[in-house]
């Protein structure tokens, strides 16, 4: 986490996906209950991804893609990357709520763990249909226990999680900020 961030502090484009990328097995560990939300996650990164490697130099720096499409005016294509970035912030703001619920609530079960985490991230950025599939998906949550010892590893699972929490959380709050100074953290799904 400590190399997302270039020595001048701004956030570079290939860690800060790479740290994205390390998140997406434990969705492996939900089960179908989050294999939209895995795809959703894996076709942002891609799309970042490929913009990145059309010019490493230019793109080095996460924002400069949102800079350079919002200069253009194709910032609020649903295929932009600003769109990318956008989503992918949120969904790892829902990842990150749903660890900090699994910490910091530890007789909740998944489905509140999960419910929790959407209601206070994504939920206002989508429409009834994206509403319903995550209500129906939650249905499919694996057992918190089961969900738990299978993630658990080596570690103590919960530092581990407050400490992703602790360095992931600010990203995010810096990539929120930076998309609302260009007018474009506001957009909600199509």
């Amino acid at each position: 986490m400590k190399h997302v961030k270039s020595d001048s502090g701004v956030i570079l484009t290939k860690p800060f996906l790479e740290v994205c990328k390390h998140i997406l097995p434990v969705l492996d560990k939900f089960g179908s209950a989050m294999s939209i939300v895995k795809s959703d996650i894996g076709g942002n990164i891609s799309r970042l991804e490929a913009k990145y490697a059309s010019d490493p130099t230019k793109y080095e720096q996460l924002h400069n893609m949102v800079q350079v499409e919002v200069a253009s005016k194709t910032a609020k294509s649903s295929s932009s990357c600003t769109n990318g970035l956008l989503w992918l912030t949120r969904a790892m703001d829902f990842l990150v709520a749903l660890f900090h619920n699994l910490v910091q609530h530890p007789d909740w079960q998944m489905p509140q763990v999960c419910s929790d985490a959407y209601r206070n991230t994504l939920r206002k950025w989508h429409g009834w249909l994206g509403s319903s599939s995550f209500s129906v998906a939650i249905k499919l949550a694996p057992d918190r226990k089961k969900f738990m010892d299978i993630i658990c590893g080596t570690g103590d699972i919960n530092v581990d999680i407050e400490r992703l929490c602790a360095a992931f959380s600010p990203l995010l709050a810096e990539n929120h900020k930076f998309l609302a100074s260009v007018g474009m953290d506001d957009l909600k799904a199509s």
